[in-house]
């Protein structure tokens, strides 16, 4: 019997290839993504993405959500107990594994680790230290197709927000801004690629700048 797993869904191209690459290998099972959102705003947290748009990717995937509702400025210690709380019931339904997107980050992938050891569950990194260039490339070239949701003004040019993921897009990064966005530069949501069933329909709406710092292009129902 396989491992049921989860896979952590941000909605973006990164947790996109993860999760096409585990269904390719068909270890673990993934019974449901994993997904972050913020109450009031009723919005995936970083990414800034509709729940809405989540939902929709989540039929075309064919893999439910799982939602962490987290509240408006939610401490660390609040999130980590809701986000305990979530996995504990999986733990209890069988789930036993989270598969996440992260590729080089070694604060990030220590503090996942950590966070699993509670729930006793088994972290999963399938894109681990692969070349974030040739990752980018990668899911460009399986087909995948992401509109920039978030960009970072301080460490990209807010212009990026609303662009298509693509290799224009990749050509045009500055130098010193990882083709990945591994350092939070910017973020990205998936409407197309070989995970889904059939296109997520969607139009880019307005953007605008939050805490003086993160460009967010919405992104809509087309």
């Amino acid at each position: 019997m396989r491992e049921k797993a989860l896979m952590a869904w941000s909605s973006g191209k990164d947790s996109a290839l993860a999760l096409h690459e585990v269904l390719a290998a068909g270890e673990p099972q993934i019974v449901g993504l994993l997904t972050t959102v913020t109450e009031g705003y009723e919005r995936v947290s970083m990414h800034g993405v509709r729940l809405a748009m989540v939902e929709e990717q989540s039929r075309s995937i064919g893999i439910p959500l799982v939602k962490v509702m987290i509240p408006q400025q939610c401490s660390e210690e609040s999130y980590e107990t809701i986000m305990r709380g979530v996995l504990t019931r999986q733990f209890d339904a069988g789930v036993r594994a989270v598969v996440f997107g992260d590729l080089f980050l070694q604060w990030i992938r220590e503090y996942r680790e950590k966070q699993m050891r509670k729930v006793s569950m088994t972290p999963v990194f399938p894109l681990w230290e692969r070349d974030t260039r040739e990752t980018a490339r990668r899911i460009i070239g399986l087909g995948f197709h992401a509109i920039v949701t978030c960009v970072d003004t301080q460490l990209l040019d807010g212009k990026f927000a609303g662009r298509a993921f693509d290799a224009q897009f990749l050509t045009d990064l500055p130098e010193g801004v990882d083709p990945c966005g591994e350092n939070g530069e910017f973020h990205t949501f998936v409407h197309d690629g070989p995970i889904f069933r059939k296109p997520v329909s969607c139009v880019t709406g307005e953007t605008v700048l939050r805490d003086g710092r993160f460009n967010f292009c919405d992104v809509l129902s087309a």
